[in-house]
């Protein structure tokens, strides 16, 4: 072999080398078996949660992440300071529903009404239905219809169903074993809310103008709780269709 063809071959092999060194070194992402990286770099650190939040095609929660780095990382300051590095951006990291994802700023939503699909509107008893379920959950269908003071078709409660923001739990302890309603992760993430307790309550409804200046005494808000937890009153759900007459015709309201 002469001098210039073992110069050659001893170049390629380094270069193989140290393709093999970048490919070993490369974070194995989408993979759920990455390894936890014992970093000392906290830059590092925040490049990778920001690469994992960035190409995740849904929002990622805290242990999740925590899952990457070494045990004892603390995940929750490095969001926090990745959230405030974002906070003037574009996009921004945001918490919805218990976990992390990148959104784009709120200040910024008008340029992109173009590329936003048209959503049907919800009627205004889909509505009242969804406020009802959000505050008082787990309701049943004969609560809904007693609070707004009017029968609920089964109709409304399917399109509720379908756009994922309610859930069935289970099914009321009572005659009949009627259905329990609940919201679900999907109304928190739409609304922009991190917990159900995020609702809105009495003052910012009075501020708003959704209620009356004057209620009536003794008027109080419920505590909204989206445990997934069944209650003392409920069983678990069965295959069996619910009892309760779901079929009959609306009554004026509805």
């Amino acid at each position: 072999m002469t001098a210039n063809n073992l110069e050659r071959a001893m170049l390629i092999e380094a270069v193989d080398k140290e393709r093999e060194g970048r490919r070993a070194s490369l974070l194995p992402f989408p993979s759920r078996t990455m390894m936890a990286r014992p970093s000392t770099d906290r830059q590092e650190k925040l490049r990778i949660l920001e690469a994992l939040l960035f190409a995740a095609p849904e929002p990622l929660d805290q242990a999740e992440l925590a899952r990457l780095f070494a045990e004892g990382e603390d995940i929750a300051s490095l969001l926090t300071e990745l959230q405030t590095l974002y906070a003037e951006r574009g996009v921004n990291l945001v918490r919805v529903a218990g976990k992390w994802a990148f959104r784009t700023a709120a200040d910024l939503a008008f340029l992109l009404e173009r590329e936003a699909v048209e959503q049907r509107r919800l009627s205004r008893a889909a509505l009242e239905a969804l406020a009802i379920i959000a505050y008082h959950q787990p309701v049943t269908r004969a609560e809904i219809e007693e609070i707004r003071g009017v029968s609920t078709s089964k109709g409304t409660l399917d399109v509720l169903l379908e756009t994922g923001w309610i859930k069935l739990r289970g099914r009321r302890r009572a005659p009949g074993r009627p259905v329990t309603y609940g919201t679900t992760e999907q109304f928190l993430g739409h609304f922009g809310f991190d917990s159900i307790q995020d609702l809105p309550g009495l003052s910012e409804l009075k501020g708003a103008g959704l209620l009356d200046s004057t209620l009536p005494p003794g008027f109080a808000m419920p505590n909204p709780d989206d445990a997934p937890e069944l209650r003392e009153d409920e069983d678990p759900l069965e295959d069996e269709p619910p009892m309760e007459d779901e079929d009959r015709e609306p009554r004026d309201g509805d």
